[in-house]
């Protein structure tokens, strides 16, 4: 079926309209509304300090843009065609106030391309604080939790079999430095989004003498971003952005993995609370944690989502596209909504979940994985090689297991056996000694190295972690707070502007 306008001279061909113009147009009074009016009040300001405008003009374009805030409701407003999309509707709108040549004035030193790449940063940059504020909370509350279980013993696992012990404090704190060195990479991707475009107009700024420094400071930016031309055509802010996002969770999801399993009924290490478990409709003993599928695929969710733009970015020119505009940046935010869900319910997931010694318990005695500290305590205590060590350590570990007995109770007879078979001597370690080494609570007390489970070691690395979270935290308040008296001095000197004094 072939689609056409009935006249091909007249622009918009309807289904040009349609399929492109009035969703751009939708977006843009959803998501850009306020930006545009800020941008407007920065360059106006700018340019009636520079001279460019006169104070009289300049007053009055801001006495009807003023007018035009108060009286037209972006929400309301329905795309007819009249105008391409919604910045030459409030063109239009100013004009009609103030006549087509001083409506038309504030266009001076700008351009449909700077404006949109600023509107875009500034739009992102509320999305990245928000999710930036929900993460960082969700690493508070990994770091409370990781504290208040510094002790708490669990099975840690290797190529999906028990490994060694060691503590849940300890797994969370690898978890939360993780997430804090993906939020060190978001906030780097956000210094990037900082830097603001205005000023370059369609490429290479302008003949005009415009303070582009002025503009930054009025939008609330850290500063111009320099290069004209990479103003327009640097979407790395698009790409860094996405890509510290895809990363936070494709790395959520790993230790979701580790829920997931650790909650079968096999295993049973971790133990979810009724508020988080749904019942089967037909199998009365089933006990379904589905939070844990709910943040695996919204992660999954999401992760595709920041790639999908990382995608789109791929291949594109470098220089002024569509590719990186309107619908692209609309289609990121969803990125920021589910990623947003996911973040919140791990953080209250993570909060409630608790160990099941009894569990931990049957596991650590089933899989000896105490072991690898008698090898080393007879290297320390007898003078072996770790090789020779390990030879009976592994020795007396099968022996164990075959019996289905437990390490610290049954393990010391098929040690002494094998520690006289590989040496020829009785061994100085009794039977008293040998339990306590091959405890889990001393496989752990003695890992007290950098980094490590102990209590001394892990204190060390939370405070830290902790330590570099608030430093992030007071930055980003500063960085607030710089932006809110920004905006709060554009509007004061508008509203001055626009009653004429």
């Amino acid at each position: 079926m072939a689609f056409s306008s009935s006249d091909d001279s007249v622009f918009p061909d309807p289904v040009y309209r349609e399929t492109v113009l009035r969703p751009l147009f939708n977006g843009a009074r959803t998501h850009h509304a306020e930006g545009f009016r800020a941008i407007d009040e920065a360059h106006l300001l700018m340019l009636a300090d520079t001279g460019i405008l006169d104070t009289d003009a300049a007053s009055r374009i801001a006495s009807a843009l003023e007018a035009i805030h108060r009286e037209v409701d972006p929400t309301t407003l329905a795309y007819t065609g009249e105008f391409e999309d919604y910045f030459f509707l409030i063109e239009a709108e100013l004009k009609k106030r103030v006549g087509a040549d001083l409506g038309g004035r504030l266009h001076t030193a700008r351009s449909r391309n700077d404006i949109d790449h600023t509107l875009f940063k500034l739009s992102l940059k509320t999305h990245i604080d928000r999710l930036a504020e929900k993460l960082t909370s969700a690493l508070g509350a990994l770091l409370d939790k990781a504290e208040h279980e510094r002790e708490t013993i669990i099975v840690a696992y290797t190529h999906g079999q028990p490994a060694q012990p060691t503590t849940l404090g300890h797994y969370l704190g690898a978890v939360a430095e993780v997430l804090l060195r993906d939020i060190e990479r978001l906030e780097a991707a956000r210094m990037i989004v900082d830097l603001c475009p205005m000023g370059a107009a369609a490429i290479t700024t302008s003949g005009f003498e415009i303070d582009r420094e002025e503009v930054a400071a009025l939008l609330g930016f850290e500063r111009p971003l320099e290069n004209s031309y990479g103003c327009i055509a640097a979407v790395d802010y698009v790409t860094a952005t996405y890509a510290a996002l895809e990363l936070i969770f494709l790395h959520l999801g790993r230790p979701l993995q580790d829920l997931q399993f650790w909650t079968s009924f096999e295993v049973g290490q971790v133990y979810v609370p009724n508020a988080f478990v749904q019942i089967s409709s037909i199998m009365p003993q089933k006990r379904n944690p589905v939070p844990i599928e709910h943040m695996r695929h919204l992660a999954s969710q999401t992760f595709a989502r920041a790639r999908g733009m990382l995608d789109i970015m791929h291949n594109t020119p470098f220089t002024d596209m569509n590719d990186s505009e309107g619908e692209t940046q609309q289609a990121g935010y969803a990125v920021f909504e589910t990623g947003g869900r996911v973040v919140d319910l791990f953080a209250a997931f993570v909060t409630s979940i608790r160990i099941d010694d009894r569990h931990v318990a049957a596991n650590i005695r089933r899989s000896c994985i105490t072991i690898t500290e008698l090898a080393d305590a007879l290297v320390r205590r007898e003078g072996l090689s770790f090789r020779q060590a390990h030879e009976i350590a592994a020795a007396t570990a099968r022996s164990v297991v075959a019996s289905g007995g437990d390490l610290g109770s049954d393990g010391y007879a098929p040690f002494r056996t094998a520690f006289e078979a590989s040496t020829g001597c009785e061994p100085g370690i009794d039977t008293e000694l040998f339990e306590e080494i091959v405890s889990p609570e001393n496989f752990v007390a003695v890992r007290a190295r950098f980094g490590g489970p102990a209590r001394e070691s892990l204190d060390a690395s939370l405070a830290g972690y902790r330590q570099t979270m608030n430093d992030l935290a007071e930055h980003a308040r500063r960085r607030g707070e710089r932006e809110r008296r920004a905006n709060e001095e554009r509007r004061t000197r508008f509203s001055r502007l626009a009653r004429g004094n």
